[in-house]
């Protein structure tokens, strides 16, 4: 026993020196990152005994897992966004939103939770954090507050997220029904999904008092989220229900905020934005819009939606073996079906839309990789560390000390390994490889149903999205913040811990 629980201390010293970099020395966090990376690789060298050589290509393979397809769907939509800024179209979009309605607390339920939702269910990887975050900062919110929504928002839909990715992905290496798992996972989320846009609206207002008013539109932006996630999930599966949800939430959404124009908005949550009752014609919108109308129709018609179209698209790709320690360990680069170069095609078509000269559109690409320099530092620190611990076994002894420790309490503390999963990834689709067959060997040991713990691997991971390292710092580099991870992930943390202590307490209870 205390044997296993050293080995559980030093698997978690990556994931703890991340911490207290973050949070207690202060260090950005592409310091921190390259830190965690240094710890985890003697941990590696010298406790699990890993060889250099898989050691060294483990982390070459984060490192190319950063990079594609992560780091370029990060730098492509950041990218995006500064070209709308530049070409003056963002100020046509702030007005526009503001004839909607000038509550800012209707605005960050549009953005935030209704447009971010629908990018995560889309694209994923840092784009429903990067895009609404940026976009809630032009129109004069708060930078942390800007990223703090869409963090909060971007946690229940990840399960979901690319097009189901995570959960078809968990279906397939637990062999558990993609329908029945998707519905499981959709009515342990429901709660959460409910809070998220409360939790929001009073994160923007300023507390509890900001629901005042606000109510009917809050509940409205998370039932018709929720309620077609669920039947979406139960009728069709894995594939559709963020995108669906997003949707719907959207149209209802904006539907009663126009319903409800007339009424006086509280000085306290007013967004005055210089010239939003200017009348603006067809045309104008349009070009205004373009990139991000076009990243809604390229990612719609390019996903598992269209086989005819995705299936060609997708075949144009490379599988690589990186990793020295097992021949079958490779990694698939898709080279044009991937969400980074798509929307850095809609970004340029969206450009040239709007007048853009190409010299122009080739000075805010460069301005932008600058901008995202610190986090491309961050993303191949995290991403390298998460394929050691990984491949070493240090997050085998994770999951190894509470399996056999707790027993029947196992389910108090299944959720706490997705979420753990996804805070070393910031992927849910690592964390359901990491510990998905895991969950179903411990139900099965313990008597649980198998579908309801692999369930709750998907359901932790929300709360780990909240947290992850790489969420966060695809928000700060969006917003301008570099340098403020740490106080970011401290205003998060008791959002991430409220929900993992919730979820945990409802896995156990209906195991």
């Amino acid at each position: 026993m205390a044997q296993l629980l050293g080995m559980f201390v030093l698997a978690l010293a990556p994931i703890i020196w991340l911490v207290i970099g973050l949070c207690i020395l202060k260090l950005e966090a592409y310091k921190a990152s390259i830190g965690a990376l240094a710890v985890a690789a003697i941990c590696a060298l010298a406790i699990w005994n890993m060889p250099a050589i898989d050691m060294v290509t483990a982390a070459l393979e984060g490192f190319a897992m950063a990079i594609w397809p992560i780091v370029i769907v990060i730098i492509a939509a950041v990218f995006a966004y500064n070209l709308t800024v530049h070409t003056g179209a963002m100020e046509t979009i702030k007005r526009m939103l503001c004839s909607v309605s000038a509550d800012r607390r209707v605005l960050v339920l549009l953005i935030a939770w209704c447009f971010g939702n629908f990018l995560e269910g889309m694209a994923g990887f840092g784009t429903a954090v990067a895009i609404p975050a940026s976009m809630l900062v032009a129109l004069g919110l708060d930078p942390i507050t800007s990223i703090l929504s869409c963090l909060i928002a971007n946690g229940v839909p990840t399960m979901f997220g690319s097009i189901g990715i995570p959960t078809t992905t968990l279906a397939a290496i637990t062999g558990l029904d993609p329908i029945q798992l998707a519905f499981t996972q959709a009515l342990q989320v429901f709660p959460f999904t409910l809070a998220c846009p409360v939790l929001i609206v009073m994160l923007v207002g300023g507390g509890p008092k900001a629901l005042r008013g606000a109510i009917p539109v809050t509940l409205i932006a998370g039932l018709s989220f929720a309620i077609p996630e669920v039947l979406t999930a139960r009728f069709i599966g894995a594939d559709l229900p963020d995108v669906v949800g997003a949707v719907c939430s959207l149209i209802a959404t904006f539907a009663f905020a126009l319903s409800m124009k007339e009424r006086a908005v509280p000085e306290e949550h007013r967004m005055e934005i210089a010239g939003a009752g200017k009348a603006i014609d067809a045309g104008e919108a349009l070009r205004a819009w373009a990139p991000f109308i076009l990243i809604f129709v390229v990612l719609m018609l390019t996903s598992k939606l269209f086989p005819t179209i995705n299936g060609p698209l997708s075949s144009i790709k490379t599988t690589a073996n990186i990793y020295a320690g097992d021949p079958d360990a490779t990694l698939t680069f898709s080279w044009v079906n991937t969400p980074g170069v798509l929307i850095f095609l809609c970004g340029i078509a969206g450009g040239a839309i709007q007048a853009c000269p190409p010299a122009e559109m080739a000075h805010v690409f460069v301005q932008t990789c600058k901008q995202m320099s610190k986090t491309v530092v961050t993303m191949l620190g995290v991403l390298a560390c998460a394929k050691i611990m990984g491949y070493s076994g240090m997050i085998s002894s994770i999951a190894s000390f509470f399996v056999g420790t707790l027993g029947n309490l196992y389910p108090l503390v299944a959720p706490l390994l997705g979420a753990l999963g996804t805070f070393v990834t910031g992927s849910g689709t690592s964390s359901e490889v990491l510990f998905g067959n895991v969950q179903v060997q411990a139900a099965r040991s313990i008597g649980v149903d198998p579908l309801w713990l692999a369930a709750s691997n998907s359901l932790g991971v929300s709360a780990g999205k909240m947290i992850s390292p790489q969420n966060i710092a695809i928000g700060c580099a969006a917003c301008n913040l570099t340098g403020k991870d740490g106080e970011i992930l401290g205003r998060i943390a008791p959002y991430a811990f409220a929900f993992a202590l919730c979820m945990s307490i409802l896995i156990f209870a209906f195991a």
